[in-house]
């Protein structure tokens, strides 16, 4: 019994860094991070203009009025949703890190590429750190 236990746990050893030397070697191609980094350079004066007098320059949102962007669980959690009320709006309520919204976000007549740009940008700013990369295309099919 002692032996099986010390082959199974061998075993799955050899499994665990098989698999960790296989995906640890994966690579983001290059042009798809450069891609990205442009869009949320593009994105930050998307936001700037558009997104900075209700949610603040920090992301934090106005407590209880505006919805913070930074850290924020519904971003996270609801990334189409969310891409949809930069590109449509939003009314009604929603709930952000354990608080309620009850407001409306107008549409902002933004471009498919320019509503890619900002989510990139709020994706990638104040903590947030979701892997999500948003195109134009993506936009579009929504």
């Amino acid at each position: 019994m002692k032996k099986l236990i010390i082959i199974g746990i061998s075993v799955l050893t050899f499994i665990s860094s098989y698999i960790n030397s296989k995906t640890h070697n994966l690579k983001i191609p290059n042009q798809v991070v450069s891609e990205l980094q442009e869009s949320i350079k593009r994105g930050g004066m998307v936001y700037e203009d558009m997104c900075n007098t209700c949610h603040l320059p920090n992301g934090l949102g106005v407590s209880k009025v505006y919805p913070p962007l930074a850290n924020s669980d519904y971003l996270r959690e609801k990334q189409i949703e969310s891409i949809k009320a930069i590109k449509y709006g939003l009314s009604g309520q929603i709930t952000v890190n354990g608080n309620s919204y009850n407001g409306t976000m107008t549409t902002l007549g933004l471009s498919d590429q320019e509503v890619a740009d900002v989510m990139n940008y709020i994706n990638n700013n104040w903590g947030n750190s979701i892997e999500n990369f948003v195109t134009a295309k993506k936009v579009s099919e929504l």
